[in-house]
């Protein structure tokens, strides 16, 4: 009876510690599943953001008009080559049209060639005075739009058509066509046109694009950047100093981004033509 008794509470001790040692190992297991391990966060990408080029306080105007076709002579070539428009043509027409970037129809509605509304037109529409008070003008949402409808407005309107059959290297050509079809009344608009294209050598983006040798390009010397510009001094007028360079009021407030003609003592004034 007493071993009876003896090998009971010695199985039942048994049965006690495997009972214990399991549910130490679940207690211990479940500990474990339950760790959490905080891993390294990786690092954000880096947003590169644009680096907007301030003017700067006395740039020249030939300064402008350089960084005018250091952005944008590649939108001109690119219209070239899918259109046949001189790049030339598009830039020295962008660059007189919009003051190189700096005009007030540019800078409110991104139209950088003076493209009225038309009849047709059904984009955004901004107004700005011009031959008449308070003209609609096409209005874009970038720059490379308003070059893109500059080649749709010349390759799809008939009164151009004759244009696209001259050598697509001959901007003098080009020039003097858009004043005889229509595309500004100004008499002079072909040798502005020209002369911005060899005083800048604009012709060397042509060549680009055909695959002719590149032509070196131009370096503006010193006395033809003074020639440029214009320092107001006292007694001087925007009709003054316009009337002395060949200039229309007009024309000097749009290479300057002129909202009116108040202009102060020691100005430097930048000139589109010598």
């Amino acid at each position: 009876m007493k071993k009876g008794i003896y090998l009971f509470a010695v199985l039942l001790l048994v049965v006690l510690v495997q009972v214990g040692c399991k549910s130490r190992k679940q207690v211990v297991a479940k500990e474990r599943t339950q760790r959490v391990v905080k891993a390294t966060p990786r690092k954000k990408p880096r947003v590169t953001t644009p680096v907007v080029v301030e003017p700067k306080k006395n740039e020249t105007y030939a300064d402008v008009v350089a960084n005018y076709i250091a952005t944008y002579s590649e939108i001109a070539k690119q219209e070239m080559d899918t259109y046949g428009i001189p790049a030339s043509i598009t830039l020295a027409q962008g660059i007189l049209e919009s003051g190189a970037g700096r005009g007030e129809l540019t800078r409110k509605a991104q139209n950088h060639f003076g493209i009225k509304c038309h009849s047709g037109w059904t984009g955004e529409r901004a107004y700005h005075d011009d031959d008449e008070l308070q003209e609609c003008f096409r209005k874009y949402t970038d720059p490379q739009s308003s070059f893109r409808d500059h080649s749709l407005f010349l390759s799809q309107r008939s009164r151009y058509k004759s244009l696209f059959s001259l050598e697509r290297d001959d901007y003098k050509g080009w020039a003097k066509g858009l004043r005889k079809a229509g595309y500004a009344t100004d008499p002079k608009y072909p040798d502005k046109l020209i002369s911005i294209i060899e005083r800048y050598d604009l012709e060397a983006y042509d060549d680009e694009v055909l695959g002719n040798k590149k032509r070196r390009k131009k370096s503006i010397s010193t006395s033809e950047i003074s020639q440029n510009s214009h320092t107001v001094v006292k007694g001087d007028t925007l009709y003054s100093i316009a009337r002395k360079h060949k200039l229309t009021v007009e024309e000097l407030r749009s290479i300057n981004g002129l909202n009116s003609n108040d202009i102060s003592i020691g100005q430097t004034l930048s000139l589109q033509l010598q």
